[in-house]
């Protein structure tokens, strides 16, 4: 939480004692926490701004402890808290600050990054506190030494040389004049109850230096990627300096800057906007003239939110890809052997590429299509089929070319892959599957800003089977998002491939001269190994001298590395070969041909993450003792829930449950662990806390057994673990 007067990082923990509600009544909540009366105020005062149908009141008893009463509207009443007005009480926005939706890719991207890693439980032991890692029972995957509980992977990183003179105070100056000036730069999320944007008044640019004495660039390329971001603080990108290395003299590295940011944040040409700036600021020595951009995020949200999704809905409703689309570059094979990241990069020259794109112009198409003809194909190979057949791809939009003025120079995550999905013949002429593949492109860039999630909700479901007609179920603790609607095949980002065209973004001419009046040559990011958005990505950009760079980014876990080559090979050689199918009858088996002698690759069949149990015991505790249950979710901070563990000396058994059984498990798990004459205190951290509140909503089983919920906002392990404990300790701990 972060309020005027509150340590920065501190957290707030609500507790709510379930009761039955006359109509109308107030819902009770306490606040503990470090919360001054005047803090309080502001809480409810918010509150109250943003939720006018509830009657807000408060009393505050002594710092740390205030007691918040919500009055619902009385048509109706209401028995339990709205998502948006919990999410506001766990994590209300920073002083000056404002808050965003997250919608579209951007959610698809969040929760992927809160989503844990699969791994297996841990196992309950008779002893006093488990030792693992962690892994169950914070519901992130992180480790439980109270670390921040940052998200260890899906970063992005670029990096390039410095050439000219180097001055690392103007250089940081120039950051910090492009963070004041751009709102991305100071956003984070907040997952609470609900995905959201915090934009922050004001935010430090991260800039470290390291010396090439201390630390080597593949080093630093993976302790970087190790060390992740927090996010739920404002910041989601960071430079860090090489160093020359010492004595300057000829063939000594120059010195190299690395740009790290997380996806969810930030696409490429966004990056590339912000560099343009950042280039301004230091080439007016440090200051970028003028106040706050506009347009930005916030303009952008108001132009999403006004959008009609008719048009939309309708063609998704028949574009989604077939349940028998082939959606994977590889024949099924076993375990790779190989985990992290891969990158290949392989150059047409300026001819080749010349060639390749007045075959596709000759043809009333772009030197683009001609790679989604040709990665079609290699997704038809794979099939090992014959006869027409669809495959689909995800195809990444500029999200920038909208109706909203000044798009083109809005910093943030505007682009989405979305679903191409063509039927390969390869009796039919090259010419009729280019034109195929462009004609679907243009439909796609009429919905740029659609998302695979919006997809799936519009995607049209077969009526179900008939059967015996089931009572209410319990829906699930908040997890994962949901899978696939039943006949809709895999749509990009859930088990498919990416192809994007990138186009960094030149700098301006007068730009230019500027930086090279003062001997600065402003060279070309370079992408790192690693920043594959999804299993599989093959990702094409221009080089400075005309020729076609085209970079697979791949899971090694998914594709070895010996197939990953063998599977890039073919592309390049398919590409260069088009050019010399003039003939209008030239097919599509045809031009397949040229590989009828190569091995095609295989990838790693997708192996579905192992439910966990619906309740573990972490401590056995006193078998007469009260229940503490820690409610596991996607984005609960990492180590939390360890660190709380270790640190309880009370008598009372701890156990964590899972959202991941089937309807009605939960409640009835619960029941059984209670026992008779034991209560439970259902607790969660950010996501678990909303989980833990809704779980005590539809515990149906002897009234009064749930006898208090502990909810807290979202912070670092340790703080989180605080929180929660603190909140534990009210209520278990008579009142003095």
């Amino acid at each position: 939480m972060s309020s005027q007067g509150v340590p920065r990082g501190a957290v707030l923990a609500v507790v709510h004692e379930p009761v039955a509600l006359s109509p109308g009544g107030p819902l009770v909540l306490e606040l503990r926490g470090p919360l001054g009366p005047a803090d309080a105020e502001t809480v409810a005062a918010r509150l109250a701004q943003r939720h006018r149908a509830f009657g807000v009141a408060l009393d505050s008893h002594r710092p740390g402890h205030h007691t918040l009463r919500l009055t619902p509207p009385a048509a109706g009443g209401l028995a339990a808290l709205p998502a948006d007005l919990l999410a506001d009480l766990l994590a209300p926005p920073p002083p000056g600050g404002e808050i965003l939706p997250v919608t579209g890719h951007q959610q698809t991207l969040l929760r992927a990054a809160l989503t844990p890693t699969p791994t297996a439980t841990p196992t309950a032991t008779p002893t006093a506190t488990p030792t693992g890692t962690g892994t169950g029972t914070g519901g992130t995957g992180g480790s439980s030494d109270g670390s921040d509980g940052s998200d260890g992977g899906g970063v992005e990183q670029l990096y390039w040389d410095w050439s000219g003179p180097f001055d690392v105070a103007r250089f940081a100056a120039a950051w910090q004049s492009v963070v004041d000036r751009e709102c991305v730069l100071r956003a984070c999320f907040d997952w609470v109850a609900a995905p959201r944007l915090v934009l922050h008044a004001r935010a430090e640019a991260d800039i470290a230096v390291c010396s090439p004495a201390a630390v080597t660039w593949p080093q630093l390329l993976r302790r970087d990627r190790a060390r992740g971001f927090a996010l739920h603080r404002p910041g989601l990108l960071r430079l860090t300096l090489l160093a020359a290395e010492p004595g300057g003299g000829a063939g000594a590295a120059p010195p190299r800057v690395l740009l790290t940011y997380h996806p969810a944040l930030l696409d490429e040409r966004g990056v590339h906007l912000l560099l343009r700036e950042f280039y301004r600021a230091y080439a007016a020595g440090g200051v970028l003239p003028g106040g706050e951009r506009r347009p930005d995020l916030r303009d952008h949200a108001r132009w999403l939110a006004g959008q009609d999704t008719t048009a939309a809905r309708q063609f998704w409703a028949r574009a989604v890809p077939p349940p028998r689309a082939a959606t994977r570059p590889g024949r099924p094979g076993g375990a790779t052997g190989q985990s992290g990241p891969g990158l290949l990069d392989t150059r047409l020259r300026a001819p080749e590429t010349f060639r390749l794109r007045s075959w596709a112009a000759l043809r009333g198409a772009a030197e683009s299509s001609a790679l989604h003809l040709v990665w079609a194909l290699l997704l038809y190979r794979a099939a090992g089929v014959s006869g027409p057949l669809p495959v689909s791809f995800g195809v990444q939009l500029s999200g920038r070319d909208i109706a909203l003025p000044g798009a083109a120079g809005i910093p943030g995550l505007l682009d989405s892959p979305l679903p191409m999905t063509v039927t390969v013949d390869p009796a039919a002429p090259l010419a009729s599957l280019l034109h195929q593949v462009r004609d679907t492109l243009l439909d796609l860039a009429a919905y740029p800003w659609a998302s695979t999630e919006t997809i799936r909700a519009w995607a049209p479901r077969p009526p179900a089977a008939p059967g015996p007609v089931a009572g209410p179920a319990a829906g699930p603790v908040a997890g994962p998002v949901a899978g696939p609607a039943a006949g809709v095949g895999p749509l990009c980002g859930a088990g498919g491939t990416l192809v994007r065209f990138d186009g960094p973004l030149v700098l301006p001419k007068v730009l230019r001269s500027e930086l090279a009046a003062q001997g600065v040559h402003a060279d070309t990011p370079r992408s790192a190994a690693g920043a594959a958005g999804g299993p599989l990505t093959l990702a094409a950009r221009h080089d400075t001298a005309g020729g076609l760079v085209l970079g697979l980014f791949y899971d090694r876990a998914q594709l070895a590395d010996e197939d990953a080559a063998a599977l890039h090979s073919q592309c390049v050689r398919l590409l260069r070969a088009l050019p010399e199918f003039r003939q209008a009858q030239a097919s599509a088996g045809q031009l397949l041909d040229l590989l009828a002698r190569a091995a095609t690759p295989r990838m790693a069949r997708p192996v579905p993450p192992a439910a966990h149990p619906a309740l573990t015991v972490l401590r056995p505790g006193h078998p007469h003792a009260d229940v503490i249950c820690l409610v596991t979710a996607p984005g609960v901070p990492a180590g939390s829930y360890d660190l709380f563990v270790r640190g309880h000396r009370g008598p009372e058994e701890i156990v964590a449950v899972h959202g991941d059984g089937a309807p009605g498990v939960l409640p009835a798990a619960l029941h059984q662990a209670s026992g008779p004459g034991r209560r439970l205190v259902l607790c969660g951290c950010g996501p678990g806390g909303r989980a833990a509140y809704e779980l005590a909503q539809r515990t149906p089983h002897a009234p009064g057994m749930v006898s208090a919920v502990v909810m807290t906002g979202i912070g670092d392990a340790a703080a989180s673990a605080s929180a929660l404990a603190r909140g534990v300790r009210s209520v278990l701990t008579p009142p003095p």
